[in-house]
């Protein structure tokens, strides 16, 4: 095979070296430089190098920043984020700048101190720069500033009120930055500051700003330290933070209610029920509806999520009735189980002293806690020994009877006076539906980080656990009917009773019924000859066309129907999708967008101030990451970020939608999808730009509901025909050929 060689004087272009990255560099009151940073030289090599082309002496009090609106410092931990064409520039080192600002705060003069402030607020979101800062003792600089240097300012409040107003909101908003970074412990701080900072709530209710901060200092203080949770707790009263719910900003709320679910979630158990009657008597709930959920405007994600997590706190105090036990010895208990006969039976009160009369009475008992449906006729008691649902059932069932009294009577009466074995036995199906509807709605466990479901018709009932029970036990009744169950096998029955009523709460909750009543109205329409009928239409999709034929059929239009997934995927990508960077505090959260060129060569990202309205230009977001330089994708628990310790690292749902992107020898885009399905797309696009196979749920379903469409618009024609399995025998030979007609 002859080689051909290159002319010796001609040239060939050779890639820029991977190590090498062109930039403009920036100097204020000079031309900007373009320049090749060598990514194996020192910092502080290239920093000396810029610093002698502007002549600068003292290279080693200089520094590079990022241009843009992030104004992060460059350092050699995060040198490798520099992409080409970045635009950085020369300004003074962290430690330099941060020693210039301890002075400059502290000055005498009001205007420097205030511009100082102002400074240090928008500096403080930097690390490095926060490390700086805080080596110099600045956290404590800051909350003496806030415990008495505030003090001084305040006899100047009625003549400087704007003036002081800007000087406090820019103290707390530095002071939430620099501590949002991890690198102080909260429990270092005095009693003062924390008394200074509750008092904050009260005082400065008409501006925004100071109130936003006071609360996020607050909540990230009960979160972060037992002991300032105690502090806090004898500072800040439910009534004071009520009000700021009144308002029209739902910002403040969403603070308001973050407060109330961290002294709710750091209460110890004893003083758990105890909140929670407070929040009763202050009338929460009903304040919640009315200037949150009711309000004219849509709730924000993170509204959504803080009414999530009260809504998960407010149910786990059902916890402990929960995993309690019955004990059948215990007079006060089986009390409630009499009055659950008494009110169905309405029976008169037995002479107790004769022995005739006791064995007559124990033999009606005997006969009527059969006709309630327990499994123990002689001692009911020992039904309400499992744990969960424990106790929490006979709650719910004495609730019922003297709540719901005529629906309660009805049942108990309706199904004690059949004789068709079609009894719904109501004492065993409570204690059934009960814990059910405790694994539906999670009694127990920890609200997650990033979920938003919660659902305004819990928030519409004092005792909205209660009532949901009751409309769910008629449910039940109703269903079991229509199934025509039988009581003889009970387990079997319960087994199927139980799944259809499941899914007919479930299916009824996935609408998000405004109301209790709403709510009741939607499973009137879901009977059980309803879920019959939403089924075999789901299974059409599944099971109808599963002879050889179809079979064939879709093997063969399978990859054009994958081609047009990866397609959508691919121009989803394109589009591109607002990411969440999660951190300790969750409503500081910063935000960054991601979006893949159209030409699917390049991934642009970059940081947002806020969640954008709409798509993002490509030109807005500063860095690049070429397709070809992707390694691999990555999801999980093999995440880089999801192997850091910590607790939101280790939340179940935050690892089920991290992903990561590996690209040079140790280069990573980490990414928290916002939900599941953004997730799939993500990581099916992805793969599909690497070539690799798309084995998302989401894909599975849309492959699923494609194929299955195709198929019987192809089979339109067909239309009551029906498909043979095998294809039809062929004919034998015909005993002649006359009928063959020779054309020439």
């Amino acid at each position: 095979c002859p080689v051909v060689l290159a002319p010796k004087n001609s040239s060939v272009a050779m890639p820029p070296p991977a190590d090498i990255v062109k930039v403009a560099i920036e100097w204020p009151g000079a031309f900007p430089k373009l320049m090749e940073i060598d990514q194996k030289k020192p910092l502080s090599s290239i920093i000396k190098e810029v610093c002698d082309g502007w002549s600068l002496a003292n290279h080693d009090q200089f520094a590079l920043q990022h241009a843009d609106s992030s104004n992060f410092y460059i350092t050699e931990k995060n040198r490798n984020e520099i992409k080409n064409g970045a635009i950085l520039r020369l300004t003074t080192s962290p430690a330099q700048n941060a020693q210039q600002l301890h002075e400059r705060i502290q000055s005498s003069s009001m205007d420097a101190k205030l511009e100082a402030l102002k400074d240090l607020a928008n500096y403080s979101w930097d690390i490095t720069f926060a490390q700086e800062f805080i080596n110099l003792d600045g956290i404590s600089l800051l909350t003496q500033m806030v415990e008495s240097g505030t003090e001084r300012y305040q006899k100047l409040q009625k003549i400087m009120k704007p003036c002081f107003g800007d000087m406090l909101s820019f103290t707390l908003t530095a002071f939430v930055e620099l501590m949002d970074h991890g690198i102080v412990s909260w429990d270092t701080f005095s009693v003062a500051f924390i008394k200074k900072i509750a008092s904050y709530v009260n005082k400065f209710a008409a501006d925004i700003s100071i109130l936003q901060r006071s609360l996020a200092i607050l909540e990230s203080m009960v979160l972060n330290s037992h002991d300032l949770y105690q502090k806090v707790a004898q500072e800040i009263t439910i009534g004071q933070l009520i009000p700021h719910l009144q308002g029209t900003d739902q910002e403040i709320q969403t603070y308001t209610i973050a407060v109330i679910n961290a002294l709710f979630l750091k209460a110890p158990d004893d003083k758990r029920q105890e909140m929670a009657n407070i929040l009763a008597q202050k009338q929460l709930r009903s304040i919640i509806l009315t200037h949150v959920i009711r309000a004219q405007r849509a709730i924000n994600n993170e509204m959504a999520h803080q009414l999530y997590v009260l809504q998960v706190l407010t149910f786990n105090l059902l916890e402990d009735r929960m995993m309690t036990k019955m004990d059948p010895q215990d007079q006060a208990q089986r009390d409630i189980i009499f009055e659950l006969r008494r009110i169905a039976f309405d029976a008169e009160s037995e002479p107790n002293n004769s022995s005739g009369s006791i064995e007559k009475r124990k033999s009606m008992y005997t006969r009527d806690y059969k006709k309630l449906g327990f499994i123990n006729h002689v001692n009911p008691a020992m039904d309400f020994t499992q744990t969960p649902p424990g106790m929490l059932a006979l709650d719910n069932m004495l609730y019922f009877a003297k709540h719901h009294q005529d629906a309660y009577i009805r049942i108990v009466l309706e199904n004690s006076s059949r004789e068709d074995k079609h009894e719904c036995p109501f004492g065993r199906s409570s204690i059934e539906l009960t814990k059910m509807l405790c694994e539906i709605l999670k009694v127990g466990e920890l609200p997650s980080e990033t979920c938003n479901d919660f659902h305004p018709m819990f928030f519409t009932h004092d005792r909205s656990f209660e009532e949901f029970f009751c409309i769910c036990i008629q449910l039940l009744n109703k269903t079991w009917k229509e199934m025509r169950a039988t009581s003889e096998d009970f387990n079997k029955a319960r087994k199927r009773v139980m799944q259809v009523v499941k899914e007919q709460i479930m299916r009824a909750l996935t609408t998000k019924p405004s109301s209790l009543d709403q709510f009741k109205s939607k499973l009137q329409n879901l009977s059980y000859t309803e879920i019959l009928k939403i089924r075999q239409s789901e299974r059409m999709n599944q099971e109808d066309f599963q002879s050889r034929p179809i079979l064939e059929l879709k093997e063969k239009i399978q990859p054009e129907i994958l081609e047009l997934i990866k397609q959508q995927r691919l121009n989803r990508l394109v589009e591109g999708t607002c990411f969440r960077k999660l951190n300790s505090r969750r409503r500081q959260d910063k935000f960054w967008y991601c979006r893949l060129s159209p030409n699917h060569k390049v991934l642009h990202y970059g940081d947002l101030e806020e969640s954008p309205q709409g798509e993002v230009p490509h030109d807005s977001l500063q860095d690049k990451l070429p397709v070809a330089d992707i390694k691999a994708v990555v999801t999980g628990k093999d995440c880089p970020h999801m192997k850091e310790k910590g607790a939101l690292k280790q939340n179940k749902e935050v690892l089920e939608l991290a992903f990561s992107i590996l690209y040079d020898s140790s280069g990573q885009l980490n990414f928290i999808a916002p939900d599941k399905h953004e997730y799939c797309v993500w990581t099916d696009g992805l793969n599909a730009l690497l070539g690799k196979d798309m084995l998302s749920d989401l894909t599975r379903n849309d492959l699923d509901t494609l194929l299955s469409m195709e198929i019987k618009l192809r089979l339109l024609d067909l239309e009551n025909i029906q498909i043979p399995d095998a294809p039809p025998p062929i004919p034998k030979e015909p005993s002649n050929y006359d009928f063959v007609y020779d054309c020439n």
